[in-house]
């Protein structure tokens, strides 16, 4: 059982961790308004549409100190090999961490994690059960929990980000069908699909956005579509880039191979949902058996078997 004076050291500890946060958090953002406006004319994202600027002190403060404490808590996690770290990358870009910094942040929290598992969790455990086999699982299985926790996370992201991606390509593709057939260039085209969907699709937008930014700096058109398709991972997205260099690269049609891509990517989805409709029918055995199909069992046979119960179970027994 827990009691007062148990808790006292956590909560001292926890005290003196918030306080420096806060004191890291001044220092780190401290910056005279000179620095700030030259940030700002660095990198425009840092300011709202109307000009002012955005409010990011806390989260510059925060990924400062992660960009500066992850190469120490990484190195122990760092890939072998470079194919490795070309796998951990795509991993991570596919989610949606493109910075430089991105593996290293994200080898950085496994290991962070692991070590608060085997510390905080090591602690609880022999708190409960004392110096046990039992507080040895917990504290495993807890700092398991943690380590992974990051992948989890990466899992989750990219594939939100994929079917985002998935269910907003067809759209893209037809508004750039309408650009292109009206005299725009595919690099106009991508620029216009980039501006008209930030709001309604931000992720295919973004990507197109980045896309058109790479063509403006003079990359290869051919590099440019492989590296959208690499980024995101997507089927689709990656047909699209070879039928686009295919078309550049033979000067065929752009705007028929749009929409033959088009129509093909709508049929995908529709197939896509009829298959799923289909699989309704089975998915519903299991809550239908369990869950549904006793409540009804019990009240179409229940009045039935108490009658039984009070009738004819005594006839029988007094005959």
């Amino acid at each position: 059982m827990f009691n007062f004076a148990t808790l006292i050291p956590f909560a001292i500890f926890g005290m003196f961790a918030a306080v420096a946060w806060w004191m890291l958090n001044k220092m780190a953002t401290g910056k005279t308004r000179s620095e700030r406006r030259l940030e700002e004319i660095n990198d425009p994202t840092l300011r709202h549409k109307d000009g002012s600027p955005l409010n990011v002190k806390k989260t510059d403060a925060v990924t400062k100190m992660l960009q500066a404490a992850s190469p120490a808590l990484a190195k122990p996690l760092q890939p072998k090999t470079e194919q490795e770290a070309g796998k951990l990358s795509t991993r991570l870009v596919q989610a949606g961490f493109r910075g430089d910094a991105a593996p290293s942040i994200f080898l950085g929290l496994k290991f962070a994690g692991l070590m608060i598992g085997i510390v905080l969790g090591g602690g609880i455990a022999v708190l409960m059960s004392g110096f046990s086999q039992t507080a040895a699982m917990r504290t495993v299985m807890f700092a398991g929990g943690l380590f992974y926790l990051p992948d989890v996370g990466v899992w989750f992201f990219g594939k939100r980000r994929k079917t985002a991606i998935f269910l907003s390509l067809p759209d893209a593709l037809d508004l750039m069908v309408v650009c292109v057939e009206a005299g725009l260039g595919l690099d106009q085209a991508m620029r216009k699909v980039s501006d008209e969907m930030t709001k309604t699709y931000p992720v295919i937008s973004g990507e197109f956005a980045l896309a058109n930014f790479q063509l403006q700096v003079g990359r290869p058109r051919n590099e440019v579509l492989q590296g959208l398709a690499h980024r995101t991972g997507v089927d689709d997205v990656k047909a699209l880039s070879a039928i686009l260099i295919q078309a550049d690269k033979f000067g065929s049609s752009i705007a028929q191979a749009l929409r033959v891509q088009s129509d093909s990517m709508r049929t995908r989805r529709r197939q896509l949902a009829e298959e799923k409709a289909a699989k309704t029918a089975v998915k519903l055995i299991f809550p239908l058996v369990l869950f549904i199909f006793p409540a009804i069992f019990t009240v179409l046979v229940g009045p039935a078997a108490i009658t039984m119960v009070r009738d004819m179970f005594p006839a029988m027994n007094g005959g």
